[in-house]
């Protein structure tokens, strides 16, 4: 088989009229030759960091989605299914993604629990990390988050860094706003990525002493424009992720976009396609092509080096992508779940002592506020309101009433408040809530609440909004996270619910990837596990009343 078109050289950066000749799904020859396709050839996009569980999709169905954008491959997290099944949930992701023509490259959750301040459905021991190394199906240790587990020489934490050199397998970072001499032991550790970083002044040091720094534009977290400035004189040790990314943004663009937005800024498009393509496959020694003689041939068409909208996709000389329409088909798999919890009285979410029964001076809480675009939250201070001896929602002050509940045991639901989410009427709430995905919602009122949890229980997971008259629901019946239909139906019923969420009068972006991360206790400031509310700097549970 033969291709000709612009063939895009990264690494020699230049661009030539050329043809390509494909054999066994292996590049056979790329030679110089004249003609009239005006169309680009260059290595696929790779996704350097993302949670594959984030897009409620299962891996084959993630694929069907990323292809369409010029996407071959991601590094993969499988860590949100593991804090649920374990050893088991990532072997299903391992298993489900062998199915289609996409090259996922599965990393070992380091952090399963991610901390032991929350109730998680399973545990991954340094034992369990010695074992996934082992798997040439796993090609790193994945993010470290247990930053103080590093810099106080856990003795857990340390096995398992220690497995990750042993086998000879990168292992990636999670210190958001770590500097000085912590990041440097950080560092020292082994550690040798960061996609957690939100200001330039933190990225540029972590570049400096010596990691590799990923700029994420996620459907949460966004960091680009902070990030980008960056890239120009560090191209060789940065990389592009997505993090978390929702099914409905997904349909929309991955990878391509990032690109496309870093060339219209005027940078140099092979430092722009080296982050993007190769970066990745060279840090993670990942078996994906990178449009050379002898490799595998994974790479992409597209219009032109402006917009990056790709025509053809390839994989292992497969085209699976072409003229508008994935070639990636809907396979078979068993739905695997844990969800153990029994549905909830509308007094479960009362916040009540005989001390706010008594007190006559205002009383003060701490509250989470939430940020546009970012993961991390601040620690605020708002005078409480109270009705009968219980803490309610303020609507006025947009400050609301949050609950974690504990889905793998039936336990007193956690409570606290939050403030950004805007909702007027009703609640939201979703079994995605990093990390360890038990039930987050946050409502108007304890009755709003209580109804939306409830909907997530009868379901075994999923994401809903509930009003005075009417409930959504998106199902997730795989680990409680992921939905077992396509990536089209899955986008436009997310979709859906984030519309109506918003005319419940959330203002947020994306209110329910931003509800998902308010539970993430090893991002500061101020998050709610099912066990209380937790303090990130300090790593301590925090009291709700001052």
């Amino acid at each position: 088989m033969k291709l000709q078109g612009q063939i895009v050289d990264i690494e020699n950066k230049r661009i030539y009229k050329g043809e390509i000749t494909l054999k066994n799904g292996k590049i056979q020859s790329i030679k110089e030759k004249q003609h009239d396709v005006n169309h680009y050839i260059l290595p696929g996009f790779v996704d350097a960091h993302i949670h594959i569980e984030s897009s409620m999709l299962v891996p084959s169905e993630f694929a069907k989605l990323a292809v369409t954008h010029g996407t071959v491959a991601t590094v993969s997290d499988p860590h949100e299914i593991a804090n649920v099944l374990g050893v088991e949930g990532v072997e299903f992701m391992i298993k489900n993604g062998k199915k289609v023509p996409f090259k996922f490259n599965f990393g070992a959750p380091s952090c399963v629990p991610a901390t032991n301040f929350e109730s998680a459905g399973a545990v991954i021991d340094s034992d369990a990390i010695k074992t996934l190394l082992e798997n040439p199906d796993i090609k790193y240790l994945a993010e470290m988050m247990n930053y103080p587990g590093v810099l106080f020489d856990d003795e857990e934490v340390m096995k398992k860094l220690a497995w990750a050199k042993h086998y000879n397998k990168p292992i990636d970072g999670h210190a958001p706003g770590l500097r000085g001499d912590d990041i440097s032991k950080y560092i020292s550790a082994g550690i040798s990525t960061d996609h957690e970083c939100f200001t330039y002044e933190e990225a540029f040091e972590k570049l400096q002493k010596g990691m590799k720094v990923l700029i994420r534009e996620g459907s949460a977290a966004k960091n680009f424009e902070a990030l980008i400035n960056l890239l120009p004189e560090h191209f060789e040790n940065m990389m592009f992720c997505s993090d978390d990314k929702h099914p409905d943004d997904l349909i929309v663009d991955h990878i391509n976009k990032l690109c496309a937005r870093a060339v219209a800024k005027g940078i140099d498009v092979f430092k722009v396609l080296q982050v993007a393509c190769v970066n990745p496959v060279k840090h993670y020694n990942l078996d994906v092509g990178l449009l050379k003689e002898g490799d595998d041939a994974d790479f992409i068409v597209v219009e032109d080096l402006k917009d990056f909208k790709t025509l053809q996709t390839y994989i292992n000389g497969e085209l699976v992508f072409d003229e508008g329409e994935s070639m990636i088909k809907q396979v078979s798999f068993k739905n695997l779940n844990n969800f153990n919890c029994n549905k909830k009285q509308v007094s479960d979410f009362r916040f009540e002592s005989s001390a706010l029964r008594l007190r006559s001076e205002q009383v003060k809480i701490r509250v989470i506020e939430a940020l546009e675009g970012q993961l991390v939250t601040n620690e605020i201070f708002s005078n409480a309101l109270i009705s009968e001896g219980n803490l309610v929602s303020n609507i006025e002050e947009d400050i609301l009433k949050m609950t974690v509940v504990n889905r793998y045991n039936d336990d007193k639901p956690a409570i606290a408040f939050i403030k950004n989410f805007g909702l007027k009427v009703g609640a939201i709430a979703s079994s995605v809530g990093h990390d360890s995905h038990n039930i987050i919602a946050v409502g108007v009122n304890d009755e709003s609440i209580c109804k939306a949890v409830n909907l997530l229980i009868k379901n075994k997971g999923g994401i809903c909004t509930v009003s005075n008259t009417e409930e959504k629901i998106v199902p997730l019946p795989v680990a409680g996270i992921m939905s077992d239909k396509d990536g089209e139906t899955v986008g436009k019923q997310y979709a859906e619910l984030d519309a109506m969420a918003k005319q419940l009068g959330s203002k947020l972006n994306a209110p329910y990837m931003t509800l998902s991360f308010m539970a993430l206790l090893v991002i500061p400031s101020l998050k709610l596990s099912d066990k209380g509310l937790f303090n990130g700097d300090t790593f301590e549970f925090v009291d709700l009343v001052c």
